[in-house]
């Protein structure tokens, strides 16, 4: 169960990563999954590395890092997938 809630965060934080950044990014939308899971992960382990990880009620910060390493992915790996694509 856990992998079908890393597959619906990691949707869910590449499409707000995505949402973030200016323009079209070319590349589908499993590669957006797989690049949210990423950053889900980095996220979390910076968060913890800041000692933001767990806090009492929403974890926001947590959030924003996570959102923000899956769109500087998207950012690196977009161009990338877009020259392959010609």
């Amino acid at each position: 169960m856990s992998f079908l809630w890393a597959i619906v965060a990691g949707l869910i934080i590449g499409l707000l990563a995505r949402l973030l950044l200016p323009g079209r990014q070319p590349i589908p939308i499993w590669l957006t999954i797989l690049l949210g899971v990423i950053g889900a992960v980095a996220g979390n382990a910076l968060a913890s590395g800041l000692g933001v990880r767990d806090t009492g009620g929403i974890d926001w910060i947590r959030h924003l890092l996570q959102i923000g390493v899956a769109a500087a992915l998207i950012t690196v790996i977009s161009p990338a997938w877009g020259r392959r694509r010609s």
